[in-house]
């Protein structure tokens, strides 16, 4: 089966799934998930700066980051596996404001995200996998930033039945410390 790259706007501004072009025959597949000029063609300017891969255990949350400053628009695949990948506006200005939305992000579907400056990212893995970042900005480790991945404030409602419940959850320990949303926002503010 093969596809062609489709774009779909989501409530949330910016936040653009991404069905990337995809041949399939008897070796296997072929998956191109970035291409500058068809990007630009459909209105959107994504110019990478640098790519990164993160592997990741079942259980696993990845979450919710962002950059405070310089922030890095990214284009989000799972490559292997699969992933619960959220999204929330954190754009004070942004008719979505605190609003999250949840995605299924698996790799034999080959789907992606493009995660809009200013929205917090992060993920829950639901089998081992391997995710793929093609980020607009570089990383500064001195801006690196969050929320907690459970803020009641937000509400993420995380599926967390499919690794077997909370106590499977693996952390690290820079995101057991993120602050609360109310907590960021009264220390940096909105975006």
């Amino acid at each position: 089966m093969n596809t062609k790259f489709e774009f779909k706007e989501t409530i949330i501004p910016g936040l653009i799934e991404v069905t990337p072009f995809n041949a399939e025959d008897v070796r296997g597949c072929f998956t191109k998930d970035y291409s500058k000029e068809v990007f630009k063609t459909n209105g959107i300017d994504h110019e990478l700066a640098e790519v990164f891969y993160t592997t990741s255990h079942k259980g696993v949350i990845r979450a919710l980051h962002f950059q405070r400053e310089k922030q890095q628009p990214k284009l989000v695949r799972c490559v292997t596996g699969h992933v619960y990948d959220v999204v929330v506006d954190m754009r004070k200005d942004s008719p979505t404001f605190k609003k999250w939305l949840g995605f299924d992000l698996y790799g034999e579907k080959h789907n992606e995200l493009l995660v809009p400056a200013g929205c917090a990212h992060g993920y829950l893995v639901l089998e081992d996998s391997i995710v793929s970042y093609k980020c607009a900005e570089k990383f500064y480790g001195e801006f690196d930033g969050g929320i907690r991945w459970n803020d009641p404030e937000i509400g993420v409602e995380w599926p967390l039945e499919k690794i077997g419940g909370e106590d499977k959850l693996i952390l690290a320990d820079k995101d057991k410390q993120l602050p609360f949303f109310s907590e960021f926002v009264d220390e940096y503010g909105a975006f």
